[in-house]
């Protein structure tokens, strides 16, 4: 039961998460960029003012943790999380220029893949281990996959695209244990919005008048980036990368019902029986844990 809340908090992110084409696609009249933009800056602002305000004595402590680490230790640290703010910068445009250019579908495939790359990555680089249950999981979740794909391949490396660059940073963060997980959020955006600034003179649009936007884009700061990541990370404070990797897929079969019910994208039988696959592998992967709770519940 200990371990319960770790798998709530990755089931709440990735649920909501699942719902963000309900606010991404009002803003489709903009460019990527300029949601990009305006998204990473908000978040920056946001959590750097609460930083200031509320945290400085758990900066002064993990600056301290830094500071004490050997040189080596201390410049591999700073690399881990210079490389995961490249990485959560390259998923963020990805998906959003998938979402309002591609389709909705293809996103939801993309996070579909990236379980599988995370479950892969985290054995082949953390050493985690699977029983025969989960590889076959993995197995039934590459089947779904390569079904949804058939038909449209260029979807499939788009998705392939965003998948991996999520799934090498929730890899690099179940290394980066160490540090305040609000902490390490603040510096990933900030340094997110540092990569950004050179490019927002010369790519972004003019400045946007609509009031809605930045409503939207506010929400999409807070309700779609920093509540699930912070969640997220605290998941993986618990439970290993490769079970968060699989209960991701909550992500895409939430954005799969909205594709057909909300956005009339059409669903064919073998889609439905893809993404019927993969919900019976996030089953499978976490059998033991499921039954677990279910006897301790009992009790």
């Amino acid at each position: 039961m200990k371990q319960l809340k770790y798998y709530l908090a990755a089931m709440i992110a990735f649920a909501i998460w699942g719902t963000f084409s309900l606010v991404l696609k009002p803003l489709h009249d903009y460019s990527s960029l300029d949601i990009l933009f305006y998204r990473v800056f908000s978040c920056a602002v946001i959590m750097s003012l609460i930083s200031a305000l509320f945290r400085t004595q758990k900066l002064k402590e993990n600056l301290e943790i830094l500071n004490s680490l050997p040189k080596k230790a201390r410049k591999r640290t700073i690399g881990l999380n210079i490389v995961s703010s490249l990485l959560l910068t390259a998923n963020w445009f990805s998906f959003i220029y998938v979402m309002n250019h591609i389709s909705v579908r293809a996103t939801s495939v993309a996070y579909l893949v990236c379980p599988i790359i995370t479950t892969i990555l985290a054995f082949l680089i953390l050493r985690e281990k699977l029983n025969r249950l989960q590889w076959l999981s993995v197995a039934l979740s590459a089947l779904g996959c390569i079904l949804l794909s058939y038909s449209n391949l260029m979807d499939m490396l788009y998705s392939s695209l965003i998948g991996f660059s999520y799934a090498g940073y929730l890899i690099l963060q179940s290394i980066n244990k160490r540090f305040d997980k609000f902490m390490i959020l603040n510096i990933h955006i900030i340094l997110a919005s540092l990569i950004l600034l050179p490019f927002f003179p010369s790519y972004s649009g003019t400045v946007p008048v609509e009031f809605r936007f930045y409503v939207l884009i506010e929400i999409i700061a807070v309700m779609y980036t920093i509540v699930p990541l912070l969640l997220n990370l605290y998941a993986l404070s618990g439970i290993s990368s490769s079970k968060v990797g699989m209960i991701l897929n909550i992500n895409p079969i939430i954005a799969f019902i909205l594709a057909g019910a909300v956005y009339s994208e059409k669903l064919s039988l073998v889609q439905i029986l893809a993404y019927s696959i993969i919900f019976l592998a996030v089953i499978i992967f976490n059998a033991k844990e499921i039954l677990s709770f279910r006897r301790k519940l009992a009790d």
